[in-house]
């Protein structure tokens, strides 16, 4: 009988939270100049120190066995090789404050660059090798680095703690600013003073609406193109007028590329040096607009839109080795999508679908593509893809020893009739070891934005599987306003928070409870986070057919929402004006005005 059992029991078992503490995060991987080796960044976290810490590995970029590089206890992040491959530049926290460190990509004791007492973030080589630059938050009035040591030693000392702001953006979301602003540092590769190359009363890059990509040198190394707001609307929290910028790597005179009033980033320099390829937004104060990817010619200044014909939003570019093409990423019904662009012409190849990929970047031969690709059931791990084939490779398995043990369904996707009767899009995921003959509870998640949406990936924080894991049936719907589906749809929930997206949720409830036996429809939950837990309040106020609900980090009165952000810019478009010159629409929207009908039980996290 024992053998029986031990021979019937399951090898793999549900997702604990143990488990997803200890599942580790691969990112940002870097192809080093001669294409042979990849670096990248694996963390892990620690429950009992409530910590997590990063170190640099390195892996074949055939496939192999990868190493650790780095194994400090502290941070270790942001590895940049090299243009002749020999070193590697990262960023440590080893010791506390986050500098500039190098280390040979052979192993071996790391040296530090920098010891600016701001501390040190993006670092980025220039082509030729000579310098680097990175962003550190300074005094904008100091012009020496002891400036900036002496302010903070007077505040640190001073008896009065009390913070006084005579503008607004302040604060962005947890992060106080205190009178700092982003500037960005030229430093010698051998060392030296770091030259702050973009000095005065603003960001750079901005502190909202930026990207992972805001500065960048030219080929040549002699200019940078960085990314600022020097709209007098941010001071008052209504600027989205993110622009670019160039200067020489000196500093000094500085020109202005874009004079877009909405929001324009991630600067990329052709390899030949002509065209400064950039992602822009059309309509001022709308942070959810459509980004185009937009080509500047450095000759004649002329600016053409190369993604006219594409009804999504470039999340990522990437440049081709001969500078006649462009790689974008984009979102596309829940996953990103790859595709190519000729310049010459604005023709698109489709290159990746039905993959959720970010962070690429091209082999020096110009043959692959090596990326981050995850799922609903696959952390993220770095990949390639052979341009000509179509292959993808999976090159790191650094959570397969414990992916083994679990089981994890992946992603089903559904659609159904919505409002307006348009075509809504949704994922499901069953529980571990699902049976088709038994019922199963439903837990409906809610994302946030509003203009967001669910996809085949491995969140961490709204992770599907943690609600899959327990027993239940997890539903993920992209109501009106979610992302990927064109801008129609995505524009579709300014002004009608409540309306088009709740009769989605409802309506897909309805489908699910009649589409697939499995579900008790005596047993259903909701859950959602900012806007998703906007709607759950919502919710509560229109009907009782949900046994629980959860409300994280949610907005319970729009008026006070509006009092309480700091990008008055997102409220003011999203509600068609503020409290007082339009109380109706804050008003029909907001839930505290539908308290009397609260009934469902609703678990409520904030903080």
């Amino acid at each position: 009988l024992i053998a029986l059992y031990i021979q019937s029991a399951p090898s793999t078992k549900p997702l604990t939270f143990d488990d997803f503490i200890r599942l580790k995060r691969v990112s940002d991987p870097q192809i080093s100049p001669k294409g042979d080796l990849i670096a990248f960044v694996v963390t892990e976290m620690n429950k009992e120190g409530n910590t997590s810490n990063s170190d640099i590995w390195i892996i074949p970029s055939r496939g192999g066995e990868p190493w650790r590089l780095t194994s400090s206890p502290k941070a270790d992040s942001n590895p940049r090789w090299s243009p002749d491959g020999k070193k590697i530049a990262f960023i440590s926290t080893r010791k506390d404050s986050p500098q500039i460190w190098i280390i040979d990509p052979k192993g071996g004791e790391a040296y530090q660059l920098t010891t600016i007492s701001t501390g040190a973030r993006g670092v980025i080589w220039s082509p030729t090798g000579k310098n680097l630059a990175f962003v550190s938050s300074i005094y904008p009035d100091c012009k020496s680095d002891e400036c900036n040591k002496e302010k903070e030693k007077k505040k640190e000392e001073s008896l009065v703690k009390a913070k006084i702001f005579d503008q607004l953006l302040f604060r962005h979301w947890n992060s106080w600013r205190d009178g700092k602003r982003n500037h960005l540092f030229v430093i010698p590769a051998e060392g030296g003073k770091a030259v702050d190359v973009t000095p005065g009363d603003y960001d750079t890059p901005p502190i909202s609406l930026g990207s992972r990509h805001d500065y960048a040198f030219s080929p040549k190394g002699e200019q940078i193109c960085f990314v600022r707001n020097i709209d007098p609307e941010l001071k008052i929290s209504l600027g989205t007028n993110n622009d670019l910028f160039e200067t020489t790597t000196r500093g000094g005179k500085t020109k202005t590329i874009t004079e877009n009033r909405a929001n324009d980033n991630s600067p990329h320099y052709s390899p030949d040096g002509r065209y400064i390829a950039y992602r822009a937004m059309a309509r001022p104060g709308f942070e959810a607009d459509k980004y185009s990817l937009i080509l500047y010619d450095r000759k004649n200044q002329k600016k053409i839109n190369l993604t006219e014909n594409l009804d999504r939003s470039v999340n990522e570019i990437l440049w081709s080795h001969d500078s006649a093409s462009l790689y974008i990423t984009f979102q596309e019904k829940g996953r990103i999508s790859l595709a190519r662009i000729s310049h010459k012409n604005k023709k698109m190849e489709r290159i990746l679908e039905g993959h959720y990929i970010g962070s690429p970047s091209l082999t020096p031969d110009g043959r692959k593509l090596i990326f981050l690709k995850q799922a609903i059931n696959q952390p993220a791990e770095v990949f390639s893809l052979d341009l000509k084939t179509k292959k993808l490779n999976q090159l790191t398995r650094i959570n397969s020893k414990l992916l083994s043990k679990l089981e994890m369904n992946r992603a089903e996707e559904f659609w159904f009739e919505g409002a307006e009767g348009d075509k809504v899009h949704g994922f499901l995921v069953k529980p571990p070891f699902f049976d088709p003959s038994k019922k199963y509870p439903l837990v409906m998640l809610i994302h946030g934005g509003p203009q967001g949406a669910w996809s085949d990936n491995f969140h961490f924080r709204w992770n599907a599987q943690m609600f899959a894991a327990p027993g239940y049936v997890t539903a993920m719907i992209n109501f009106h306003g979610s992302t990927g589906y064109g801008q129609s749809f995505t524009d579709s929930i300014s002004g009608d928070w409540g309306g088009n997206p709740y009769d989605d949720i409802m309506r897909g409830l309805d489908y699910l409870l009649a589409e697939y036996d499995f579900l008790d429809k005596n047993r259903l939950a909701a859950a959602g986070g900012s806007y998703g837990g906007y709607m759950v309040s919502w919710i509560e106020g229109h009907n009782d057919r949900f046994n629980c609900l959860i409300s994280h980090a949610g907005v319970y009165d729009l008026r006070s929402m509006h009092g309480a952000t700091e990008e008055l810019w997102f409220p003011e478009w999203d509600l068609k004006g503020t409290p007082w010159t339009n109380k109706e629409m804050y008003e029909k929207w907001s839930p505290s005005f539908y308290v009397k009908n609260f009934q469902t039980p609703c678990l409520v996290i904030h903080g």
